[in-house]
Parts: C-alpha cells; structure tokens; sequence
C-alpha cells in the first residue's frame, strides 16, 4: 500500500536520495530540507524526474513556525534523518558545540517525534518512525566521541519508544550506516579544526588530522553509498523488519565484536 513518509534532512546525502527512490516507489513523500535553496533544488529535481507525489518543503527543527506546520501533516511515516556532527577531541571540544549537536541529533527529533505521537495516539493511528542513527551509535572512535554519543542517545530513545509505544501500534526502528562516502564524514572531521589552536589546546592540529584521516583513509571508509540507500529504500515504508538496521553486514559483524571486546577492556 501507498504511504505518506515525512523525510527530514533530504536536502542532500542520503535523505535526498532515499527519497527520490521511495517516491519512484509509489509513495507520497514529504521531503523536506532546512533552507531555502535545498527546497528549491529538490523541488526543481523532482519536477525533472516527473515525480508529483513528492513534495518539497521547508522544515527547520529550530523554527517553531515550521515545525508547527509540519505536524499539521496526515503522515503514516516519519522518518527522522537531519542531522550534523562535530568533531574533536571529548576532552577539549567547547560544551556549546556539544548542546548543539545533542540539540540537532536528539533533542529535536525527539521533539518533533513527540508531537506526531500525540497525535496518532489520540485518533488511534498506526503508525511508524525511523530515526537514521549510525555505526556509530553502537561504538566509540577517538576523536568523533561527541557526535557518536549523541547517536548512543538516540539509540536509547528508539529502544525506549519502541517498547513504550507498541501497545499503539505505533512502530520504531533505527538505519545504522557504515562509513559510506557520502562526504558526510570528511565534512564533519574538519569540524574540530575551526576551535582547535596549538597555542591554547594540548591536542595538537596535526596529531588530531593524522588521526581522523588514518581513519578516514581505510578501505571500510569509502563505501558505495547506493548500497545504503537501496536498504533505506526498503526499509522506511515497511511495516516489518529488524528494530535497528546496521548496514554492510561486515559492520554490523565489527559492532558485535567491539561490544563483546567493551567487557574486557582494562584500564
């Protein structure tokens, strides 16, 4: 059957792409993105691709204009994709930098997720939400510490929702992608580099680069990003399948086995 599926954060990456592809499907998709020129963008894509079933809007998690008109929707899915990432070192990174991430990543979404529960619980609606969490909800790379936690917290909160809201038959599920080369986290790593000073900091500049781009350099960092966005294709409008959806297999296989190393680890 045909759904109506609100995507936050299709301005680009894998919110946009997914979204194409669930429209191309046959549903009704409200694809939307935080500023203007992405709206623009899409919306013009859209007509290209001969796609009327998928609508583009404005949606800024921090304007409560928006986020007001958005809960006005008849939605059968929503899936809670926007997001950003800081990093740097736990250690020295700013708190401010901290809030806002936890309040894009978490707060926001659990926000918006709250008002779309009210109100399919108040007239008695099936239906579901997909948070896009990552690998990184489920491990903890140095120097990506601060961003990873606040998907360690979103992954509370669908577990949470999960087992709160099944009495419903309202449905949650997280998409856990790899190190896909979407430039997502090339952009993010750069992110420590506008605060962190030689002169003030004890984490040096080109200890830190070194660091995230060994990472960043691995063969396991450089994914096809259509292998993800097929999965998310499949997965945002089912109405079954796995709670969390980690993404290639030979990642979810590492997280198992970090997880089970987590309970040795000395200090």
């Amino acid at each position: 059957m045909s759904k109506t599926i609100l995507v936050t954060g299709a301005g680009s990456g894998f919110g946009e792409a997914a979204a194409i592809g669930i429209a191309k499907n046959g549903h009704h998709v409200i694809a939307t993105a935080q500023i203007a020129p992405q709206v623009a963008a899409l919306r013009k894509k859209a007509s290209d691709l001969g796609l009327p079933n998928l609508r583009v809007e404005k949606l800024d998690l921090f304007d409560p204009y928006d986020v007001a008109y958005a809960q006005r929707w008849d939605i059968d899915v929503l899936w809670s994709n926007a997001g950003i990432g800081e990093s740097g070192p736990a250690s020295e990174i700013p708190v401010d930098l901290v809030r806002r991430n936890y309040e894009v990543n978490v707060f926001k979404p659990l926000e918006l997720s709250q008002g779309f529960i009210r109100k399919w619980v108040a007239a008695g609606k099936k239906a579901k939400i997909v948070f896009t969490s990552s690998m990184g909800g489920l491990f903890t790379p140095a120097g990506f510490g601060v961003y990873v936690s606040t998907k360690h917290a979103l992954e509370a909160i669908a577990e949470s929702l999960q087992q709160e809201l099944a009495p419903f038959g309202i449905k949650i599920q997280t998409i856990n992608p790899g190190a896909y080369l979407t430039g997502y986290n090339e952009t993010m790593a750069d992110t420590a580099f506008r605060w962190l000073d030689d002169a003030k900091n004890f984490t040096k500049r080109d200890a830190l680069r070194a660091t995230l781009d060994g990472m960043l350099s691995q063969p396991e960092g450089h994914l096809d990003p259509q292998e993800m966005i097929d999965r998310m294709i499949a997965i945002v409008p089912a109405d079954t399948g796995k709670f969390r959806n980690v993404c290639p297999q030979f990642v979810e296989d590492m997280l198992k086995k970090s997880q089970v190393e987590a309970w040795n680890r000395q200090i």
